[in-house]
């Protein structure tokens, strides 16, 4: 690497990081808003929103690097060419073709960096992240207090007069069935209870208790030692999918589709967007000092809104259209910007 290409990383280099810093940080807060909004269903503690957050840190990259890229170089040029540091290299025979390859290698391998991201650490960080809130959403429902009404296991209503949360064990158990179309109206009466969960199959162990069948001609009594009442929480807890069962869904499930689209774009946009990058920060400051964050802010919006679009209406064809017309453009306005100028 030259003296003219560690200069350039070194002013990239520090921009980046920097903005990457913003960025990130400005994600971060948006995705762990959303994961607390979880806590108003289910009980976490700060370790297991920390797990959630961890889960979560594939796709905050993916949002995050891309957009920091395209800003750092727009920037570090612009910034460059203010201080007519950029004529200077252009002077000493380092022309913008030179620094258009340059970072076109690093946006190339950004790119593929961000493809595996997708393709491999995205479906793996959904899938656990997906089933972790089921595994709480479960556990929710079987989180039974003491001396509180309406409480529901399975399909019946329970009160309780003791309770050890740690433990799930209860003392002084009443269970009440509705009459429907199998089952006649039930009362249970028990002294202990526990709650057992295996893999998301719960059972409700009662001790020393009595039932009680209501009809309209008799009343039934029956005392037992022990018995059992199992119930599987509606919100199952899935398997992992393989990477490859993650994404064999895109072509029969249209949201699938569109995130692959979507997601493909956003890992391309660092390659999309260097040359107009290169266009919009390399300036004669003297005549062209206004204008630069009006152009970056088009430029992503533009790209933004043809991806969510062309990825909602043409999914398997939206990287393919997107990705050339903006290299077509980038390189018609790098032409006339930058080639026909320098």
């Amino acid at each position: 690497m030259n003296r003219a290409n560690r200069y350039l990383l070194k002013h990239f280099s520090e921009l980046f990081s920097s903005l990457f810093f913003i960025l990130f940080f400005i994600t971060s807060m948006v995705f762990f808003i959303k994961i607390a909004s979880l806590t108003a269903v289910i009980e976490m503690n700060f370790l297991e929103l920390g797990t959630l957050y961890i889960y979560l840190l594939p796709r905050t990259l993916l949002y995050t690097l891309p957009v920091t890229f395209f800003l750092a170089l727009t920037i570090t040029l612009f910034n460059l060419s203010r201080e007519n540091e950029t004529i200077v290299l252009f002077t000493l025979g380092y022309d913008p073709k030179k620094i258009a390859r340059f970072f076109m290698f690093f946006a190339a391998l950004l790119s593929g960096i961000l493809l595996i991201t997708l393709f491999i650490l995205i479906p793996i960080s959904k899938e656990l992240n997906s089933n972790f809130i089921d595994y709480k959403k479960a556990q929710a429902k079987f989180n039974i207090k003491a001396s509180e009404f309406g409480q529901k296991f399975s399909d019946w209503f329970v009160y309780i007069d003791k309770s050890n949360d740690a433990d799930k064990k209860y003392e002084g158990i009443t269970l009440y069935q509705l009459p429907n179309g199998k089952e006649k109206e039930k009362l249970i009466l028990a002294q202990k209870a526990e709650i057992h969960n295996e893999k998301g199959m719960l059972s409700l162990n009662l001790e020393s208790g009595t039932i009680f069948d209501f009809s309209i001609n008799e009343l039934a009594q029956t005392n037992f030692e022990k018995m059992n009442i199992n119930s599987k929480p509606k919100v199952a807890i899935g398997s992992i999918q393989s990477v490859r069962e993650y994404w064999s869904d895109v072509f029969t499930d249209k949201r699938r589709a569109y995130e692959l689209s979507f997601f493909v774009l956003i890992a391309l946009f660092p390659m999309a967007s260097t040359l107009i990058a290169i266009s919009i920060g390399i300036v004669t400051y003297r005549y062209n000092r206004g204008g630069i964050y009006g152009a970056i802010f088009v430029t992503i919006g533009v790209y933004i809104t043809l991806t969510t679009l062309l990825s909602t209406w043409y999914p398997k064809i939206a990287p393919f259209a997107v990705f050339s017309l903006m290299m077509l453009v980038s390189y018609l306005i790098y032409n006339k910007r930058i080639k026909a100028v320098f």
